[in-house]
This record gives structure tokens, C-alpha cells and sequence, in this order.
């Protein structure tokens, strides 16, 4: 080759290469997790999943693009054992944090064990960049901060928005006392795609835990709409939507959003205000209105976009799942209760083991395909309508609107009290869970009861 002709190939293919460099580097660079975690939002309270006043168009658009769950199951109807087994992969009676830490009530020394290896610490093990922002709700004391269980920074209130004293704590320190409710969506926000855009270049985790539609309620100026009476819980629920899609269009504008796994879902079933869609009970009970809750995953690179799954999944499925599609290998794990339900979202396999439900140690329920089995009697009290909220707002420990949500807002199928205590169900002819059928089937009882058996020996 002429001296002339390397001179002018050589920039060339130097140019070349550090082009196919950077795009192999991009192309090899492992998916982002995103997981924007909602505070006891109702299965009806989204518009995909069922007729409401209002609209969640950008939750929806999500759906159209990803998966969307009809039969996923979180293991209890409250706050911290469902956060923690979301985490570890572990039902509650193996992580033991079967209670929620709270501080005004002096519950203040249980929280996540140091013995626990969470999503986070996993993936900051694989290099990922990892974030915690908004509720956590696994312990307040500092040995049970996040920046202790493998997240890299930490941003907001430790336990529920309802629990004195509110405080926003960043990684270690308390940075804002009293803290006005209103503006937490706002913020929380807005420190996500902080961490986004800081992490765009580098595979990055971010676990976006909201406060709301948690009580006491509360939604910015941009969303309250003081003048009509009874309608925060919407003004709460389009401000949510609208933190989804600007989370959304962030990972689009830095160009990783088709290289982002990303999850919305429920930590639980809705308290009053909200809607379950139909479904029995609420918060607080393993009616189905407090376990069952919408999940939808986005990753087109494993996922077709407009996709529904109707088999009996749980939160225990999500840490082996999101490994396998990240092809993380976790240098260590504890005994896992999920399962990695790939090939269930692509619509390739309709089998999945029993999931089960708890109230405080007690297990209460275990469904089976089509059928659920309650086990125990199951939680159908309601508050009278006189009930006082001693931790409604106050405008100054607790700063939201006096409009709440009260107890005639019931958000589901009303419960009464069961007639006997083991009762079973055809959840695919009777999602109300009205037509016992355990004196009809007794073969059907005793198979799950047998499957709850077998399973259960393997916790001990």
C-alpha cells in the first residue's frame, strides 16, 4: 500500500475502531433496574386494570409496551414484611420481619437483619450503581439503614408518611423536619432522575419507593384541586402517574430506556379512598383486595409490549427474575421463595407453585392455580364511621390537606364474618370470594392443605 493511502486510511480506521469500541461497550452494558414501588395503591386505582373515574395514562402506557400481571400476590397486606420480601426474595417467617417497625408506637428495634442479602446488594456487588429513594419502611434505626443493605445512597422518609416524627433523611442524616407532605411526590421525583441522569453511562438500580396513595394524602399545587370536595385520592393518583412518565421519558431522553427493566407495582391492597376493582376486603386483610396487586414489567428485550398474564404470581418471584434477566450471578444468597418467571411473562409457561399469604406469624391463605384456601379466619373487621385518625394532619408534624379519605369510603367488597374457618375458593368463577366451596370439594382442601404442609416444612 502507498505511503499517500495509509496516511489517509489509518485516521480513518483509528476512528473506526473507537466507534465500534463504544457501541460494543453499550451494547454489552447491562440492563438498569427500575422498580417505582406505590404506597397501598388499590388494584382499580389504575385504569388498565379495571373502570375508574379516573385515568393513569402513562402507568397504562406502560402496560401497552410491557406485561401486565392480573394474578400477582404480595405475602401480607401491610407495609414492611411485603417491602422486605420484595427485597430478599424471602416470604416474611424467613426474613422474620413479619411486623412493621413504628416509631410513635415504640416498635423501634426490629428492622431488615444484617443475615438478609437484598436485590441492592446484589447488584452493588455487580457493579451496579444503586438508589433508595422515598419510603423504606425495613427499620429506622441506623444499623437498618438502606446505605447498610446495599444501596449506595439513600432519600427520603424511613417508615410511613403518617408516623411521627416525618423527617426526610438523605443516606444518614436528617436534612428536612417538619416536612410538607405536598410537595414528596415532587421530590421524590425529581431526585430520581437526578440519579438517572448522574448514572446513565453505567448500569444503575433505582428503587423509587413513593409515599402515596399511603395516608395521609397529599398531591403539589400542580395536581390539588381544593375547589372540588372528595377527590384527592385522584388528585393524588394523577400526580403518581405523572412522576411514572416523567421517570419514563428521562430514561428516553439519556437513551436507556429500552435497556432499563423497569416495574410499577403495590407494596399492598388500598386503604380507604381507594379502589381494589371489585375485589373483597382491603389493606390489613388477605382478602384478596389486600393482596392482589398490579405489576406490570417493561423490557422489550426480553418482553412483547401489550401483554397480559393471568397466572398466580408473587413479589418473592421478583430478585430471581431480575437477575436472570440482568445475567447477575449474586456471589452468595440465602434460600430463595421465588422463582424466575421469565419464561411465565413471555407467555411460554402457565405453571407456577403455590403462593401464600400471612398476618403477623400466622400463615392465612395459599392459592393454587385457579383455587385459593383460607387456612385461617380470615381479618373482616372495619372502623366504625366515628373513628378519629390520631395521625391525621395536624399542620405541623404531619403537614397534608385536611381532606382524607374516611372510613365510609370503603375500598372494596365489604367482608363479614366467616362462617367456619377454612374456606375455599374458585377465584376464576368467583373473584369476590362469595361461593364457598370447601364442603363441595373436600378432595381440593386437602390437596392444598397438603401443599401448604409440604411447603411449610421447608421454613423450619
Amino acid at each position: 500500500m502507498k505511503p499517500i493511502l495509509i496516511k489517509i486510511l489509518f485516521p480513518v480506521l483509528f476512528v473506526l475502531l473507537i466507534i465500534m469500541s463504544c457501541t460494543d461497550s453499550k451494547t454489552a452494558q447491562k440492563p438498569n433496574v427500575v422498580i417505582i414501588l406505590t404506597d397501598d395503591l388499590g388494584y382499580g386505582d389504575i385504569s388498565c386494570y379495571a373502570e375508574t373515574a379516573y385515568k393513569t395514562p402513562h402507568i397504562d402506557n406502560l402496560a401497552n409496551q410491557g406485561v401486565r400481571c392480573t394474578d400477582f400476590y404480595v405475602p401480607t397486606p401491610y407495609c414492611a414484611p411485603s417491602r422486605a420480601t420484595l427485597l430478599t426474595g424471602r416470604f416474611p417467617l424467613r426474613h422474620k420481619l413479619i411486623k412493621n417497625p413504628t416509631p410513635d408506637a415504640g416498635i423501634n428495634d426490629i428492622g431488615l437483619s444484617d443475615s438478609e442479602i437484598t436485590l441492592g446488594k446484589v447488584l452493588q456487588d455487580a457493579g451496579y450503581k444503586t438508589s433508595c429513594i422515598g419510603k423504606w419502611h425495613l427499620g429506622h434505626k441506623e444499623e437498618f439503614f438502606p446505605v447498610n443493605h446495599g444501596f449506595d445512597e439513600y432519600y427520603g422518609i424511613l417508615y410511613s408518611n403518617d408516623m411521627r416524627p416525618v423527617q426526610i433523611v438523605a443516606n444518614r442524616d436528617t436534612v428536612e423536619y417538619s416536612v410538607d407532605q405536598n410537595l414528596l411526590t415532587q421530590k421524590y421525583t425529581a431526585k430520581a432522575i437526578e440519579f438517572i441522569i448522574e448514572n446513565k453511562d453505567k448500569p444503575f438500580f433505582l428503587h423509587l419507593c413513593h409515599a402515596m396513595p399511603h395516608k395521609p394524602l397529599a398531591a403539589s399545587v400542580n395536581f390539588y384541586t381544593p375547589e372540588t370536595k372528595d377527590d384527592l385520592y385522584a388528585d393524588v393518583l394523577r400526580e403518581l402517574d405523572w412522576s411514572v412518565g416523567e421517570i419514563v421519558n428521562t430514561l428516553k431522553k439519556v437513551d436507556v430506556l429500552d435497556n432499563t427493566i423497569l416495574i410499577f407495582m403495590s407494596d399492598n391492597g388500598p386503604w380507604y379512598g381507594g379502589s381494589t376493582g371489585g375485589l373483597k376486603g382491603m389493606k390489613a386483610t388477605t382478602w384478596e383486595g389486600g393482596i392482589r396487586v398490579p405489576f406490570i414489567i417493561r423490557y422489550p428485550n426480553a418482553f412483547q409490549g401489550n401483554t397480559e398474564i393471568d397466572v398466580p404470581c408473587w413479589s418473592p418471584d421478583i430478585f430471581p427474575t431480575l437477575l436472570s434477566l440482568a445475567d447477575v450471578k449474586p456471589v452468595e444468597t440465602n434460600t430463595l421463595d421465588g422463582e424466575d418467571i421469565t419464561e411465565i411473562l413471555k407467555g411460554e409457561r402457565k405453571d407456577h407453585p403455590p403462593v401464600f399469604s400471612l398476618h403477623n406469624d400466622k400463615v392465612l391463605s395459599i392459592r393454587k392455580g385457579d383455587y385459593k384456601l383460607f387456612l385461617q379466619e380470615p381479618r373482616y373487621k372495619r372502623l366504625p364511621s366515628n373513628w378519629v385518625d390520631k395521625r391525621g394532619p395536624d399542620g405541623t408534624t404531619i403537614i397534608a390537606p385536611l381532606e382524607q379519605a374516611r372510613p365510609e369510603h370503603y375500598p372494596g367488597v365489604v367482608p363479614e364474618k366467616p362462617m367456619k374457618k377454612i374456606q375455599l375458593f374458585d377465584l376464576q368463577k368467583d373473584v369476590t370470594e362469595s361461593n364457598d366451596l370447601s364442603e363441595n370439594m373436600p378432595d381440593k382442601v386437602q390437596e392444598l392443605l397438603q401443599d401448604y404442609q409440604e411447603w411449610f416444612r421447608t421454613l423450619e
